[in-house]
């Protein structure tokens, strides 16, 4: 789900200090958070997360078309707050983790929308499905960080998905075939 660190591409779209291209930065987990959520039945909105997750993010400064971004998620380690709605989640009627233990988005186009913004497009697979899906990116900030006192970014990424796509469809539409994705974090030029 979630197409996630696009900022890589916002960072290189942005007016920031000239940086060798291409440039790495590692995500800092403890400030990054990978969230979802979906309508139940008109009453209320559900809210998830993924508490484990690794990130490869590459921004080209001079050429942002040539930044990329790639996700690989641990679908296990989907919260939900709700122990029965989690083994729900991960069973053969959703997530079935047991057969596709992770979830993958790489990017493939990066498009410039403003001078905060991104559209990123990617190829998302679950369950050995593989379908675009579209981020939208806003730069947070951008400079050298207060405390690690190096480059850093912090931004905003949304997308929906559907769920449908994925052969997990059950229980639509009274429960939305329509998942918000929101990934923020913040990312430390790497050493």
């Amino acid at each position: 789900m979630f197409r996630f660190a696009t900022t890589a591409v916002v960072l290189s779209m942005m007016s920031a200090p000239v940086l060798a291209a291409p440039v790495s930065y590692e995500f800092d987990k403890s400030h990054s958070n990978l969230s979802f959520s979906y309508n139940h039945l008109g009453y209320s909105i559900t809210d998830g997360r993924f508490g484990d997750w690794d990130a490869t993010l590459t921004i080209d400064t001079d050429a942002p078309e040539n930044s990329s971004v790639e996700f690989v998620i641990d679908a296990d380690s989907l919260d939900t707050f709700w122990d029965a709605r989690d083994e729900h989640f991960k069973s053969a009627d959703f997530f079935e983790v047991e057969n596709y233990p992770e979830v993958t988005f790489t990017s493939t186009e990066v498009k410039k929308l403003s001078d905060t913004e991104l559209e990123v497009t990617g190829d998302l697979t679950i369950k050995d499905i593989t379908k675009p899906a579209v981020l939208t990116v806003e730069v947070l900030s951008l400079g050298e960080h207060p405390m690690a006192e190096k480059q850093a970014a912090g931004f905003l990424m949304e997308a929906t998905v559907l769920r449908s796509d994925y052969g997990m469809d059950m229980y639509t539409p009274y429960i939305s075939d329509e998942v918000s994705v929101v990934f923020s974090g913040e990312a430390l030029i790497a050493e």
